[in-house]
């Protein structure tokens, strides 16, 4: 069976729920896997296509139409390979590590901001957070040619720097913890 109706969400649930079990599928954007659990619970069949294997078949400007169109005509290509679906689980842990690596990104942001500031300074520390007891000691040494507001700017800098270290280990034990096998690529978070 064929339809083009233009349904909201709601009602393409109970559209489909109405539906005999047949073949499903979607181009794997983000709430892909949303929609893929909802089919699997109505007792369809789901296969789910990357966005860059539809985006040939789209033969004129982009909307739902041309893109249903392209998703259809992608499906029928007997190479097409599909990404699987994943879990709650494995879409929650995924949420987590991308939390985790938006952190990792901004703590990084932090330390060069700190870097950039001492070597404003005249202090020169290299690339990499392995140096930053040694930048902080010298924020915390009374001695210091750094000026007052400099030194207090610093240990900002470091509070913010050492808030995201908390937060980046508490969610790598989070990963850890709830250690599932993913579907897919393989997640590492053994690189900070």
């Amino acid at each position: 069976m064929q339809y083009r109706k233009k349904l909201s969400r709601k009602q393409f649930c109970a559209f489909m729920a109405q539906q005999e079990p047949s073949l499903v599928i979607f181009e794997a954007c983000g709430s892909a896997h949303y929609w893929a659990r909802e089919m699997q619970a109505l007792s369809h069949e789901v296969r789910l296509i990357a966005p860059q294997y539809v985006r040939p078949f789209v033969k004129r400007q982009k909307n739902d139409a041309a893109d249903a169109e392209a998703i259809v005509i992608a499906a029928r290509q007997p190479e097409m390979r599909f990404v699987q679906p994943k879990t709650i689980e494995q879409q929650s842990r995924a949420a987590v590590f991308r939390g985790r690596e938006r952190l990792v990104h901004q703590r990084t942001a932090d330390v060069n901001a700190l870097r950039a500031l001492l070597y404003e300074h005249g202090h020169v520390f290299p690339a990499g957070i392995r140096h930053l007891n040694r930048m902080t000691t010298l924020l915390e040494d009374e001695t210091s040619d750094l000026p007052v507001l400099i030194r207090e700017e610093g240990k900002d800098l470091r509070a913010q720097i050492a808030e995201k270290t908390a937060c980046i280990t508490e969610r790598t034990a989070k990963l850890n913890n709830y250690r599932l096998t993913p579907v897919g690529s393989a997640m590492c978070c053994s690189r900070y």
